[in-house]
């Protein structure tokens, strides 16, 4: 019995690992940090930010690294206290405005890796978080949850092919309806 508990508390904590990660990488990464990112990664002004960044000494690079870091991890848990206490319009608002900051800050750890990682705990760490997103997307419940996830948008694929298509008649009366409105409006 208390096996089979242990087991089942495995699993749940297993699932709220993958359902995390689901939702940092699919949704915010791959939705809008990424985005955000290589619009970063592509400014001129950071291309020049890097090049000198090759001549900042490594202790310095890391604690600008720590900051920024310590930063984006204290909105996202503000935003989520803010989240649970009922005032979800207000953490919404602190969770998006903590995305470019954390897309900066990835973009940073990105062109200063070599120099983070001279700090051999740094380097730890740093080993360890991959071995476990590793471990998450090769689990059982990881695999079968994109599957999951991969219907899931099949279809919202074809609701949207339905109803939001160019020559959709839901399409066409909501035109309509602009239409109308912007009328009613200018009069």
């Amino acid at each position: 019995m208390l096996s089979s508990i242990k087991h089942k508390v495995i699993l749940l904590l297993q699932l709220l690992l993958v359902l995390t990660y689901i939702i940092f990488e699919e949704l915010i990464w791959e939705g809008i940090a990424k985005p955000i990112y290589e619009a970063i990664h592509a400014l001129k002004i950071l291309q020049k930010i890097e090049a000198k960044l090759e001549r900042v000494n490594p202790s310095a690079i890391l604690a600008i690294f720590v900051v920024l870091l310590t930063i984006v991890e204290a909105f996202g848990v503000y935003a989520g206290m803010l989240f649970v206490s009922g005032q979800m319009v207000l953490g919404l608002v602190l969770y998006i405005s903590k995305i470019p900051i954390a897309a900066f800050t990835f973009w940073l750890f990105r062109v200063t890796e070599e120099k983070l990682m001279q700090f051999g705990w740094f380097k730890w760490l740093y080993e360890w978080i991959m071995r476990a997103i590793d471990w998450i997307k090769s689990s059982e419940i990881h695999r079968r949850t994109m599957e999951y996830l991969l219907q899931v948008k099949i279809r919202i694929k074809a609701l949207k092919e339905k109803y939001f298509s160019g020559e959709s008649p839901f399409i066409e009366k909501m035109k309509q309806l602009y239409k109308r409105l912007k009328v009613l409006l200018r009069t």
